[in-house]
């Protein structure tokens, strides 16, 4: 009986909690980009599903010189709407057409990729490949 109390109780607190968010306006946002976190490596931007976003140092500002079997290695990140927390700018991110027709979003001015081997959220196995793929720091 006092399992099923608790259970009872459990369910009206997060009832009320979301309620509360909801109806005061306090439920986070979802965000399109965010931040996390390593020990290692400081803090970098991720996808809305915690998935690590890289940089190609032989990238030009606003062009993707990733093509062919890179791109199978190195899938573009791309989000028709940015959303992101108070520590970054949304105007920081843009969007181009590849040569491929296309479309990547970009941080400042700089083409976002996944990398194929990280394979859960988290994962930063792509950082340092060949040293021209990094995380995107926000250090």
């Amino acid at each position: 009986m006092k399992k099923k109390a608790n259970l009872v109780l459990t369910f009206l607190f997060v009832t009320l909690i979301l309620v509360v968010t909801t109806t005061t306006g306090l439920a986070q946002p979802d965000y399109t980009v965010m931040i996390a976190n390593n020990p290692n490596i400081g803090s970098y931007l991720v996808d809305s599903q915690g998935n690590t976003l890289y940089y190609f140092t032989k990238d030009a500002t606003g062009v993707s010189n990733c093509k062919g079997q890179c791109s199978v290695l190195w899938p573009t990140f791309y989000t028709d709407k940015i959303a992101v927390p108070s520590r970054l700018d949304a105007a920081d991110f843009g969007m181009i057409t590849r040569e491929d027709g296309m479309k990547q979003t970009t941080f400042r001015g700089f083409p976002l990729y996944y990398f194929n081997k990280d394979m859960r959220a988290g994962d930063i196995k792509g950082e340092k490949v060949n040293d021209v793929w990094f995380v995107v720091s926000v250090n």
